[in-house]
């Protein structure tokens, strides 16, 4: 890849000409794998029975490489060939225990030979592994026979034309369409959309073992009301991107082949990706196609940076857990941020482009405030990190110049507030729960409290620089729910009727996102006054003092709300009792911000 397609890719453009080099790349390295897999495992019989050989199944693949090269193709550029290939190889170099046997994990090899060679029509016999009766022909479907073993092996024999999976007990032979369902097998779906020239053509997978983010995992089947719902969300979504996003939708087209339908999770469409799965997004079912187009813009960065992360380093090898990042509620290493920065990029450059399109789209306009800040402020950070390469400053850079311009473009008053709101409130949640005070600085301001003095003595306070990964309280970030229910198609009416239901929501969460900051604050103090430890209600009582006035508390509670706690949790129990919260804040406002 020249240095000016990594520069096209770090700016969100570039056409298809470096994603098509970043799949040759996948298809190289997918190769390697496979075949340093097929070498050593082939020295050691224990290691593959009680099937055969894998090199029997490398020589099948050559098959098909010769009769049908296209199919071969398919079978390389599947994103679980890609999952597979990266989780038994680990298995085997860390000689450690996978979710099967190694031998169904490494047996998965003739499932990708017998997939392949029923894509090029070719006469062939081979045994494949069997897992709870299911029996899988990636990119095509999967078999369910019986078994009394929750680990066996099935012959999958076909002759040019038919196919069958067959056992001791049962047999399931293919319909003549594949994707389709028959007696005993579940074909993997695909939706075709298009958006006047523009076709998208994605697999719905959801039987394929390796199509999990960690592990392997067995069917999740969706109903046939189900995929229909999928395959209206995103018709819905590809016509936003298309519209919109042009030119990520015609790169998306080549990039995107599969989407692992995830549950539904009540007001959000969480969605996630691994770099061994080049093409593949998990996504769970939301209603709202503009959500869905968003998740898939995030997820389409995380495919393309994890394939140029196969050819070039962006950060050295640190997998310490130091750093802020707003999307996520604990820290995160640099390699986590870079692609976190990456794909909120992305996630910003929609909404910006529906914000730009339709001007009265308040969700469209509060997404894009919250993500070009958000991605702005940890560019800041981290721009100049220790662990960065040479290539990762080249990298960040040109996020950066792309980004910039778009912080002084105009945004509704509205939005903007709610923005700012729900980035104050993630930061401010995220500092009780995982910075701790300087213990002496702890102490002296306890002892200065109880000495009635108006500050301490000390000229400033240490600013704690190292987050620990391990929380002190819950949170839920139900408010940021609460905003996008009430900005979102038909806003009002579904905050009203819903509203109770985001969970972890309270009732002055409720007051709050309603406008209504007097009785929120009420609702936040009566909440710190039952534990007043609790990292959302301490954060909530800040953003409701500040929608009101600016002052010292308020000022406290979200930019140091880990030291307001501290003090607070020394002075219980103590001579004179213990003062409310918020006294603590106002009087700590007054000198630490």
């Amino acid at each position: 890849m020249l240095w000016s397609d990594f520069d096209a890719v770090a700016r969100g453009e570039g056409g298809t000409g470096p994603l098509r080099k970043l799949r040759a790349t996948e298809r190289s390295r997918r190769l390697l794998l496979l075949r340093n897999l097929v070498e050593v495992v082939t020295k050691s019989e224990d290691l593959y029975r009680p099937l055969p050989s894998p090199e029997t199944a490398w020589e099948l693949l050559a098959r098909v490489e010769h009769a049908a090269p296209q199919a071969l193709e398919a079978i390389l550029a599947h994103p679980y060939t890609g999952t597979w290939a990266g989780y038994t190889t680990r298995l085997y170099r860390q000689d450690v225990t996978g979710v099967c046997p190694f031998w169904v994990h490494v047996g998965h090899v003739h499932c990708l030979a017998a997939a392949a060679a029923v894509r090029a029509g070719i006469p062939f016999e081979t045994e494949i592994p069997v897992w709870l009766g299911k029996a899988a022909l990636p990119t095509l479907g999967s078999a369910q026979l019986r078994a009394e073993a929750p680990f066996s092996v099935a012959t999958v024999r076909g002759d040019g034309n038919d196919v069958e999976i067959r056992n001791r007990h049962s047999v399931v032979r293919l319909p003549a369409h594949p994707s389709t369902d028959a007696p005993g097998w579940s074909g993997i779906r695909t939706t075709v959309c298009w958006a006047g020239e523009r076709r998208l053509e994605v697999r719905l997978d959801d039987v394929d073992p390796y199509r999990g983010l960690y592990e392997p995992i067995l069917p999740d089947r969706l109903s046939p009301v189900e995929v229909e719902s999928w395959r209206t969300v995103l018709d819905g979504a590809w016509s936003l991107l298309a519209e919109h996003l042009p030119d990520v939708a015609d790169t998306m087209r080549v990039g995107l082949d599969s989407i692992v339908p995830a549950p539904t999770v009540p007001f959000r469409l969480p969605s996630a990706s691994t770099g061994e799965a080049f093409g593949s997004a998990i996504v769970a079912y939301g209603e709202d196609p503009a959500t869905l187009a968003a998740a898939l813009v995030h997820e389409f960065h995380h495919i393309r940076l994890g394939g140029l992360l196969h050819l070039v380093r962006l950060s050295v090898d640190d997998p310490r857990e130091r750093l802020y990042a707003p999307w996520r509620a604990d820290p995160r290493p640099i390699g986590g941020v870079l692609h976190g920065i990456y794909a909120f990029f992305g996630v910003a450059s929609f909404w910006r482009a529906l914000a730009a399109a339709e001007p009265d789209h308040e969700l469209a306009a509060f997404e894009f405030a919250l993500w070009r800040g958000q991605v702005r402020r940890t560019l800041d950070v981290v721009h100049a990190d220790e662990s960065l390469t040479v290539a990762g400053r080249r990298f960040l850079a040109g996020i950066a110049a792309e980004l910039e311009p778009w912080q002084d473009e105009p945004v509704a008053a509205a939005p903007r507030t709610w923005a700012r709101f729900a980035a104050e409130d993630h930061y401010a949640a995220w500092r009780t729960r995982h910075l701790r005070p300087d213990a002496g600085a702890v102490a002296e301001l306890a002892a200065a409290w109880r000495a009635g003095l108006a500050r301490p003595r000390f000229a400033a306070l240490p600013e704690p620089r190292v987050p620990t990964p391990v929380p002190d309280g819950d949170w839920h970030d139900a408010r940021t729910d609460l905003i996008r229910l009430r900005l979102g198609p038909d806003g009002a009416t579904r905050f009203a009727a819903q509203g109770s239901a985001v969970p972890g929501a309270t009732e002055a969460d409720l007051h709050f996102v309603a406008g209504r900051p007097v009785e929120a604050t009420a609702g936040y103090r009566k909440s710190l006054e039952a534990n007043p430890d609790d990292p959302a209600a301490l954060a909530g009582l800040g953003l409701a003092l500040a929608a009101r006035s600016t002052g010292p508390a308020s000022r406290a509670l979200l930019h140091r709300p880990e030291l307001v706690r501290a003090v607070h949790r020394a002075l219980r129990g103590g001579p004179g009792g213990t003062p409310p919260v918020e006294t603590i804040a106002g009087w700590l406002g007054r000198f630490t911000h």
